[in-house]
């Protein structure tokens, strides 16, 4: 789970593509399914946290430098 301060995107994101690979199997167990599903909604959430954090700096030092004109951050 992504808890830690120590945890990354690029961890968390790992996971989350495991989790996905894991939940393609065809045999997998229904309780496990939805265990990893649970899972993957954190990383993803964990994900989405770091990637709105980061656009929000990324405008925060566009807007600092007045040489440069502010635009929204498009991923």
């Amino acid at each position: 789970m992504p808890k830690t301060d120590k945890e990354s995107f690029e961890s968390s994101l790992q996971k989350l593509e495991e989790i996905v690979e894991q939940l393609e199997e065809p045999d997998l167990p229904l309780d496990k399914s939805l265990k990893l599903f649970e899972e993957g909604i954190k990383q993803a959430r964990f994900c989405e946290t770091r990637l709105t954090e980061a656009e929000g700096k990324v405008e925060k030092l566009i807007q600092e430098n007045e040489a440069f004109k502010k635009e929204p951050l498009e991923l």
